[in-house]
């Protein structure tokens, strides 16, 4: 970026009379004429993800070009806080992790010069916005282009046309650049056409509780797939024309879960209709994708209904079965048993269905999982007869998240302390944080790190004040459960614990620090369980809330429209990192990692990167508890009686019974006693306590008191945060990225083709 030539057009820029919504457009344009992608090598990365949750991209953007505090310096002199800019919404492309992950990697390739380049939809409206109505969660159309979209460029000459039995679908790309030492392209293609077509780009993840819903996910799904593996053909034959010798050698494209597992079918479609054999397209479609599985929960293992495919896509579906029949030839031959047969197959004839994941595993030349347990599951479980058989196929590689955006501009009172410790160098060498260590002994240090985090919680709560209105006072130890809400995350096993500690304060059983509890999260809008969780939730901060006996010690909020922004605010305030989901159940995680980079314990279950964060941070820095996932296991085979656990402490039987008792109301739903019934007496389709929350919640609670105890010690505490930071450097996406390059795509490595660093 030409740095003076903007400064100085932005400098002439009038601002007088400007609202935030036109100068966040107009700064962002001039920003845009002064920026160019980097030449696309002839080996490169392609990155296919259904979601990608970025955020909110004028701060991140200008910190990425290297202008943003002089920006904001010369805004102020116009008599403008750039500040302001916190009105313009976030692009919430994503629902969670995967999505977020998707972004952060996006950041990295670009920040460590790879050359990587994401696919994905162009959404009309974010996944949903959030408010809460008598404590039940609202949906309502989150209509994110109304600030403008001035990061995109449109590529009109770039359309292509996507192919139903019943429909033609217009595939128009928008490019958002991704800045670092490259600039790489994020590539999100809008639906457009009939009304019929552009439903597909309408919302991510439209419920598919219905034939109709589930055929409108197969065609966003197959739209994507199809829009990316187009682009990626036209780029090659740019270089070489209809000689496909190469295109494996040249082009290694990433599978982000199983949404995208259409383009392998889509490839071999593609180069048959350019004229090669099936064989041989099959051939280089084996050669080209990689795929990395982020959960082993069955719902999430896409399975879609042959009749709906042959429907719609006929010729998807004809490859598919062709897929089947030679996966199955050629696997007889490697001496898979019929179990492993059965277990790897492509197509279930009992359900007439097609598996996305056995899809992508059959055709992949790496599988990874996405930290040390998920993927030894993986390996065991879940895809063991292609483990037993092609072992070389298999690794790890460990999520990460950006320390530019995590870290310094979510936490710029950390990262200027971190600066005056170690220097700059950590932003782009992130294994340099590991130099504070040095100073997890100097209580100078310690006492500059516990006022950056009271004036985080006072940045924070001020933020919560103008959002929710509720208002809490200072001097209080966080802790912050913010995810997707799931059952298997067990928000409700923390709602159990609030209460419990809200019943034992009351009656003088206990005495804690003053503390705040609090919960981020959305609902999928047809989850059921889910959205009364959240309404649980929500009776229980305001019964704890309107005690004016306990409030003083215990508060507790749920914020509503949780997205990256207000997780900046909170991963940089919160002292305590709730990660509680059953252990075995959670791939990885990426929340973990962001609280740990800003100085936050973790106080979790033995699952996904926690493990791997306490081994690297030390056990005496977190706070472990609950049962490892082979206990649970053995109790998922058979072993497992919620009630047993239940009367081993007559406290949480009350605590349950208020789902019931008439405590709290649902308002006639229903959705409490659903509740309270899945926990125990099961359903037809899941055991009682199938995410085994009594088991675990003596210790969960207990866990809760050790850390509030520790923590009246602030500056030991305080210890045991910034060992945390210090030890944070393995869960930088940036290495991820590189592992990613050198382990899976063979780019930008020292062994990698043509196309890494600087390329």
């Amino acid at each position: 970026m030409n740095k003076e030539k903007y400064l100085a057009e932005l400098s002439a820029l009038p601002a007088e009379g400007k609202d935030a919504v036109c100068l966040y457009n107009e700064i962002s344009a001039l920003a845009m004429r002064h920026i160019a992608p980097s030449p696309r090598p002839r080996c490169s990365a392609h990155y296919l993800s259904i979601e990608y949750l970025i955020g909110r991209m004028f701060y991140n953007n200008l910190m990425e070009l290297g202008v943003l505090e002089e920006t904001a310096a010369v805004l102020a002199g116009k008599g403008v806080d750039i500040g302001m800019f916190e009105e313009i919404e976030d692009a919430a492309l994503g629902n969670g992790g995967l999505g977020r992950l998707a972004a952060c990697y996006m950041d990295s390739g670009a920040a460590t010069g790879i050359p990587l380049y994401g696919y994905g939809i162009r959404y009309r409206y974010g996944l949903f916005r959030q408010r809460f109505e008598d404590g039940f969660q609202k949906e309502s159309p989150d209509d994110w282009l109304r600030f403008g979209d001035p990061w995109s460029i449109r590529r009109e000459e770039e359309r292509q046309i996507v192919h139903f039995a019943d429909m033609d679908v217009v595939a128009v790309p928008y490019d958002m650049p991704v800045f670092g030492k490259r600039v790489n392209i994020l590539r999100l293609y809008a639906a457009e056409g009939s009304e019929a077509a552009q439903k597909i780009g309408d919302v991510l993840y439209p419920a598919d509780d219905t034939r109709e819903g589930k055929l409108l996910r197969i065609r966003q799904e197959y739209f994507l797939s199809a829009a990316a593996v187009g682009d990626i053909l036209r780029a090659y034959e740019k270089r070489h024309g209809r000689d496909y010798s190469h295109f494996a050698e040249e082009n290694a494209i990433q599978l982000n879960d199983t949404h995208p597992a259409f383009a392998v079918p889509e490839l071999i479609r593609a180069l048959k209709a350019r004229g090669l054999p099936h064989r041989t397209a099959l051939r280089i479609a084996r050669q080209v994708f990689r795929y990395t599985n982020h959960t082993i929960m069955p719902e999430a293992l896409e399975c879609w209904d042959a009749s709906l495919l042959r429907r719609i896509l006929p010729d998807i579906a004809a490859i598919l079965r062709a897929l089947n029949n030679s996966a199955a030839y050629f696997r007889r031959k490697e001496g898979y048993s019929p179990e492993e047969l059965s277990a790897s197959a492509l197509y279930d004839p009992a359900r007439h269905s097609f598996s996305m994941a056995n899809t992508a595993v059959y055709a992949a030349t790496k599988i990874n999982g996405v930290a040390e347990i998920h993927s030894g599951i993986i390996r065991s479980t879940l895809f063991g007869a292609e483990y037993a058989h092609h072992p070389e196929k298999f690794l790890n590689v460990t999520n990460g998240v950006t320390q530019r955006r995590w870290l310094e501009l979510a936490d710029g009172g950390l990262a200027a302390l971190i600066d005056g410790c170690i220097g700059r160098g950590w932003r782009e060498d992130f294994d340099r944080i590991a130099e504070l260590g040095a100073f997890s002994g100097d209580e100078k240090t310690l006492a500059c790190f516990v006022r950056v985090k009271e004036e985080n919680k006072r940045r924070l709560f001020s933020y919560i004040a103008s959002k929710e209105g509720a208002a809490f006072g200072e001097g209080r130890m966080l802790y912050a459960q913010v995810k997707r809400l799931h059952e298997y995350k067990r928000q409700l096993m923390t709602a159990f614990a609030l209460l419990r500690l809200y019943f034992d304060l009351k009656e003088g059983k206990t005495d804690i620090f003053p503390s705040l509890f609090l919960f981020g999260a959305k609902s999928a809008p047809s989850y059921r369980r889910a959205k009364g969780i959240i309404k649980y939730i929500n009776e229980i901060v305001r019964l704890i809330n309107g005690d004016k006996e306990t409030n003083g010690k215990l508060s507790a909020v749920f914020v509503s429209e949780y997205n990256v922004s207000y997780a900046e605010k909170i991963v940089a305030a919160a002292d305590v990192s709730l990660q509680v989901s059953a252990a075995g159940t959670e791939a990885s995680g990426t929340g973990n990692m962001k609280f740990m980079m800003n100085g936050a314990v973790t106080l979790g279950t033995a699952d996904g990167a926690n493990i791997e964060i306490t081994a690297r941070a030390g056990e005496e820095n977190e706070y472990i508890f609950g049962a490892r996932a082979k206990e649970l296991e053995t109790l998922r085979r058979g072993g497992y009686d919620p009630a047993a656990w239940i009367q081993k402490d007559p406290a949480w039987e009350r605590v349950l019974r208020t789902l019931k008792d008439g405590t709290f109301s649902d308002g006639g739903t229903g959705l409490f006693a659903e509740l309270y019934d899945s926990l125990t007496v099961g359903a037809s389709w899941h055991a009682p306590d199938q995410y085994f929350i009594f088991r675990d919640i003596g210790e969960y609670y207990a866990a809760i008191l050790r850390a509030n105890a520790d923590y009246g010690d602030r500056l030991a505490f305080a210890r045991k945060q910034w060992n945390n930071i210090a030890a944070s450097a393995y869960f930088s996406s940036d290495r991820a990225v590189r592992e990613y390059a050198e382990k899976i795509w063979s780019i930008g490595g020292k062994n990698g083709r043509e196309g890494g660093n600087g390329a």
